[in-house]
């Protein structure tokens, strides 16, 4: 059930963070020497897609809270002159062309550095002084949630929720009950709104035991909070897992009177941060790309 709220949101909203400081321990080894995020689904690596993903939605501003040992990421985004000029000289227009819009156009990239794993929450702090006083999004670069053709992401859509109700939106996504510690839960007050929809939340709580959660509907790696946010996450003592999570800054935003809504997703995602969700992901993608779709399809019907 949508809110009732009239109010129109005319802030900007043009800033990302989105932390890669990660270990990538559930795709090891994998991950020993490459970062995660540059672990390729089909042709692009991960953090490509999510970066397109933000682009589309009107973020024009995109920061990586990162680490040592992650400028693989950066450098992906970054040109690369040597590569360009003999792609150019082989007259290999198309790959050329790949290779150059690995960053949208009118998009900027800057990164943070997160010196200790410390949550989360931690990490959207390391981006307070890029971020100012301005409302800001959060996406975790494990989640991929392809957008199907000709149909608006539940990115945009979220985007178009914050400006139309002028509070922050969560992601969320109905998962099996015997799954809800594995995530932060939203109470909306027993309402689960329809897909494309957004309820009001009036609590949440990190990683609940089954018997514990005040529903189902999982916190799915897509935020747009209010400034407000940043400046509790300064007091926010380490909660779960002994580390300064986001869902308790969020949880205390809505205890001192703040609003914050949870946004159904349409499509469905896809957690490219375990060895599963990777090879879904990858399924998913390649049945759509056009040079991997037809031989794809072949090799899955065969094995069926």
């Amino acid at each position: 059930m949508q809110s009732s709220s009239s109010s129109v949101n005319s802030k900007p909203l043009r800033k990302v963070i989105i932390p890669v400081a990660g270990l990538g321990t559930r795709v090891l080894p994998a991950s020993k020497a490459i970062p995660k995020e540059m672990l390729p689904v089909v042709d692009k690596p991960v953090i490509q897609h999510v970066v397109e993903e933000a682009a589309a939605a009107g973020f024009t501003d995109i920061i990586l809270v990162s680490r040592s040992g992650k400028s693989a990421i950066e450098d992906h985004f970054d040109v690369h002159y040597e590569l360009e000029a003999e792609l150019a000289r082989k007259n290999k227009d198309a790959i050329l062309a790949s290779v150059q819009s690995t960053l949208p156009a009118g998009v900027n990239i800057s990164s943070v550095r997160q010196a200790k794993a410390l949550g989360l929450g931690h990490a959207v702090l390391c981006a307070a002084p890029l971020i100012g006083d301005e409302d800001f999004a959060v996406i975790l670069p494990d989640m991929l949630i392809p957008t199907p053709a000709k149909q608006e992401s539940d990115l945009s859509q979220m985007v178009a929720a914050y400006k139309a109700h002028g509070c922050g939106q969560i992601m969320v996504e109905a998962v099996p009950e015997d799954k809800v510690e594995r995530y932060g839960i939203v109470d909306c007050n027993g309402e689960s709104p329809a897909a494309g929809e957004c309820a009001d939340i009036i609590g949440m709580v990190e990683k609940p035991k089954p018997a514990d959660a005040p529903s189902n509907l999982s916190i799915n790696g897509r935020y747009i909070l209010p400034a407000r946010v940043m400046e509790l996450l300064v007091d926010t003592q380490p909660g779960a897992g002994n580390e300064i999570q986001l869902t308790d800054a969020m949880a205390n935003l809505i205890a001192e009177g703040g609003k914050l809504m949870a946004y159904t997703m349409c499509s469905k995602s896809y957690d490219c941060g375990n060895k599963a969700g990777f090879l879904e992901a990858n399924i998913v993608y390649g049945l759509e790309h056009p040079e991997t779709k037809d031989s794809l399809r072949a090799l899955l019907a065969n094995i069926i």
